[in-house]
């Protein structure tokens, strides 16, 4: 089995930090097109995500999953599917558990469940430490999603983790990049 792990907040939805309301929850552009070009191709969607916003009581669980079930309910009733999985990590950088990225732990736990081929597997994410997560739980295919708040993070990757390390500008990118250079 194949996945394509996304993160969350500046891949599935603008991030405006901490977002747990509904009404900041806002899709970005092209997700409900490469969420479809996947699935198509027959990848599970694995959501991982960091919640730091739980450990710092900005929101609570029940808040982040009352909107996962939005977020799922807008997907299935545009695409008529949704994420197969969903897994988060409510601690702190400071609490330094194994499942906050860049450790791999979320996507370990996932590979694990659904018994995914790594070596098949791809990982979306806008911050470096989301490579360095893929790159840590051995999945071959990384794509950095640029994103101008973040764009220093772009010159910490190493030759280590760059290796299947591709960058888009914005998220229709995606399906060409794949389309060229995944085999």
């Amino acid at each position: 089995m194949k996945a394509v792990f996304f993160d969350r907040d500046g891949v599935v939805n603008k991030d405006f930090g901490y977002v747990y309301k509904q009404e900041d929850f806002i899709f970005l552009e092209g997700i409900f097109e490469v969420l479809e070009f996947f699935k198509k191709r027959g990848y599970l969607l694995i959501l991982v995500t960091n919640q730091s916003g739980i450990g710092m009581g900005y929101y609570t669980i029940e808040d982040f999953k009352e909107l996962s079930q939005y977020m799922q309910k807008e997907i299935k009733k545009r695409l008529r599917f949704n994420f197969d999985g969903i897994y988060f990590c409510p601690h702190t950088a400071q609490e330094e558990c194994l499942c906050r990225k860049p450790n791999p732990g979320m996507i370990q736990k996932a590979i694990k469940d659904f018994k995914i081929n790594a070596s098949e597997s791809i990982l979306i994410g806008d911050r470096v430490r989301d490579i360095e997560a893929a790159h840590h739980a051995g999945i071959k295919y990384k794509i950095l999603l640029q994103n101008a708040v973040y764009q220093e993070d772009i010159k910490t990757l190493t030759k280590e983790n760059i290796e299947y390390c591709f960058q888009a500008n914005y998220l229709k990118e995606i399906v060409n990049i794949i389309s060229n250079e995944v085999r």
